[in-house]
Order: structure tokens, then sequence, then C-alpha cells
């Protein structure tokens, strides 16, 4: 065998070895783990989210859809119906009843696409500032502001502001990190939700 086929050869077969073993240990391509890039178990729709959603046989019923500020979408056959709030489980089994309706036994399957809607932000004095996927409910202010790389040594600890829309109405939540870190104040340390912004002066 010539070199240059071995060398083809090996590059065929080397190269998704690589890939898999990538993968088995947990990292994409992009040096992300698995965890990062995927939502948790259990991860509930919020409106902006992106799904993917397929029936078995069906090619014109293959598409993807955009979950709506309302937090419905809409698909083929289905027709409008609600989304946000629901696990991936919960929103194929309810198009899968919606469809049976014109298919025999559908098979439906529904995979998140992108999650660009759930997001919270943290801006001015830490250490990386920017924006966050809020893939769980139970991200907090302090889990947030350790996502951002913690405070600059310049940060105005008890003057940090969580920014909220509520029902279209803005309002101001103040943190007090020295309490926080006394052990004081716990409940401070609220949940965020997506779009939230935090505002460390």
């Amino acid at each position: 065998m010539s070199s240059t086929l071995r060398n083809a050869l090996d590059s065929r077969v080397v190269k998704p070895l690589a890939l898999v073993l990538l993968l088995f240990v947990g990292l994409s391509p992009l040096g992300l783990t698995l965890a990062e890039t995927l939502p948790p178990a259990g991860y509930r729709l919020q409106a902006g989210d992106i799904v993917a959603v397929s029936v078995w046989q069906e090619p014109g019923l293959e598409q993807l859809v955009l979950v709506r500020p309302d937090g419905g979408i809409s698909f083929p056959l289905a027709g409008d119906l609600p989304a946000a709030g629901l696990t991936i489980d919960e929103l194929s089994d309810q198009l899968r009843e919606r469809l049976k309706k014109y298919i025999s036994d559908p098979v439906v399957t529904v995979t998140l696409q992108e999650i660009p809607g759930n997001r919270v932000y943290v801006l001015g004095r830490v250490n990386k500032p920017g924006d966050f996927p809020l893939v769980t409910r139970d991200i907090t202010v302090i889990q947030a502001l350790a996502m951002a790389g913690g405070l600059t040594p310049f940060a105005d600890e008890k003057k940090i502001q969580v920014l909220r829309t509520t029902d279209g109405k803005p309002q101001s939540i103040t943190f007090d990190y020295r309490r926080i870190r006394r052990g004081e104040g716990l409940e401070q340390n609220i949940p965020l939700r997506a779009g939230d912004v935090i505002l460390v002066p």
C-alpha cells in the first residue's frame, strides 16, 4: 500500500475517532462541555425559545417553531397551543394529541434548538460583564455574579440593583452583597427571571 493511500485512510479513521473521543469525554468541538451546551432535564420552555418539530413519515410536518412572546406556538394541523412552561416531552404529548385527529398514531419528535430569549444580563463593575443563558429556574443573583467573574475591587457592593420588568412595569430590586457575605439578608438572593439585568455600580 502506498504511503499516500495509507495516510488518506489514516485520516479517514483518525478524525472520526477523535470526534467520538471528544464527545465521550464530554467536550464539544468548540471546547464547551455538553452540560454547558445542552439544557438540563426538565427544562421548561420560555418565550423566545426555538424548537424543531417533526412527525415521522410526514415530511410536510417538519419545521422550526418559535415560542411567541405570548407563550404559544403554531404548527400545521395542530393550530395554536401553549408552549411556555412546558417541558419538551409535555409539548410533544400535546402535539401528538392534536395531530391524532388527522394522523393515525403520529410519532412526534420535538428538540430544543435555541434558547435566545432566556438570558440574564450582568453589567457594570464585574470582571466579565455580558449576557448568560438562563437554562434553569433557580439561578440566583449570587450565581449570576459568579458567572460574570465576580465583582471588581471598585464595585459598590451595597448598591447592586436587579432590574426587572413585570407585566410591562419596570422595577428595581436592591441587592446588598456585603450583607450576603456576612450571612445576612439571604432572602435578597432571589431566583432570576429571563430578561433580568443585574447592574453593579
